[in-house]
């Protein structure tokens, strides 16, 4: 029994820490919520410019693609 704890302490540490991938995962979903939240409100005149749609655009190709180097790297 002590040897199977052992083995599974010692995977443990071998593992690389999966936070920033949830970290990234976390903020990419409150992100998505709020410009969904955002653009249900002002659906009119969403986006306000072409230069907050670029800004927004910018925001979550970064989010997304920090999310997914965080996958593989902790995978």
């Amino acid at each position: 029994m002590v040897a199977v704890l052992l083995a599974a302490a010692d995977t443990i540490k071998d593992e690389p820490s999966k936070t920033p991938f949830y970290v990234l995962a976390g903020a990419l979903v409150l992100a998505a919520v709020g410009l969904t939240v955002i653009g249900i409100r002002r659906h009119d005149s969403f986006p306000g410019s072409d230069g907050a749609m670029r800004a927004t655009l910018a925001v979550f190709v970064l989010l997304v693609a920090g999310t997914m180097i965080a996958a593989v790297a902790t995978a």
